[in-house]
């Protein structure tokens, strides 16, 4: 039983290890509660916006567990209690890790209240061991399709720095379409980010010839803090 136990450590400390520097573990949420063996990973604290316009803009983040695991548990710190966060998962059942889940969580928050000067979020997942097989999936009947996969999403994130100016792109693979996108920033910090931080970094998308791009240009006032900028694509690959 004892070396079992030191496998699993040993396993959890190579898992962490490979999460790269600068990463901070996950410790203030419940992302690994009732998973036995457990890598707990913690993204940015990622900004919100807090526009009152209808529809209320999305602010999206994807977090990806390391290689040979899969998201078991997902949880998240808010800012401001006006955030609500969900997460994709797949249609299927049961309901469990490997059916609904996969080894990236994008989360996708958005800003109900009436008012707010800054509000963000910080996604956690809790990454179990990816062991046996998925689910079933059903057999068509006549022209019924069974929900699967239809839409992969591919994303860059770059880390940005004081008084950088930077960009970061992303775009479909062959044979994929666009068919949605997304871009956030986030600070590695222990606590929300403040205003004078948000402020400090300022980015920007477009899409030209089918590829995103965000471009980002941090101030001095954002110090030795850790901030990045994600940018994702959703590619459709189905006829």
């Amino acid at each position: 039983m004892k070396s079992v136990a030191v496998k699993k450590l040993l396993v959890l400390a190579a898992a962490a290890a490979a999460l790269g520097s600068g990463v901070p573990e996950a410790q203030a949420a419940n992302e690994c509660e009732g998973l036995m063996v457990c890598v707990p990973v913690a993204g940015p604290w990622v900004v919100v916006p807090t526009t009152p316009t209808v529809p209320r803009p999305l602010a999206r983040y994807q977090v990806t567990c390391p290689r040979g695991y899969l998201v078991g548990g997902t949880d998240a710190e808010l800012s401001n209690p006006a955030i609500d966060v969900t997460f994709t998962a797949r249609l299927g059942s049961p309901v469990n890790p490997g059916v609904s889940t996969e080894r990236s969580a994008l989360f996708t928050a958005i800003f109900t209240g009436n008012r707010g000067r800054v509000a963000s979020f910080r996604p956690h997942i809790g990454c179990i061991p990816a062991a046996g097989g998925g689910g079933r999936i059903p057999t068509a009947v006549g022209a019924i399709v069974p929900p699967g996969p239809p839409a992969v999403r591919r994303v860059r994130t770059l880390r940005v720095r004081a008084g950088d100016t930077a960009s970061v792109s992303q775009r479909c693979a062959g044979g994929e379409r666009l068919v949605d996108l997304w871009h956030a920033v986030g600070f590695f910090t222990r606590q929300p980010p403040t205003a004078a931080t948000v402020a400090s970094v300022r980015a920007t998308r477009r899409l030209r010839g089918g590829r995103v791009a965000a471009s980002a240009a941090a101030t001095i006032a954002l110090g030795r803090r850790h901030a990045v900028v994600q940018v994702g694509a959703v590619c459709g690959g189905a006829p």
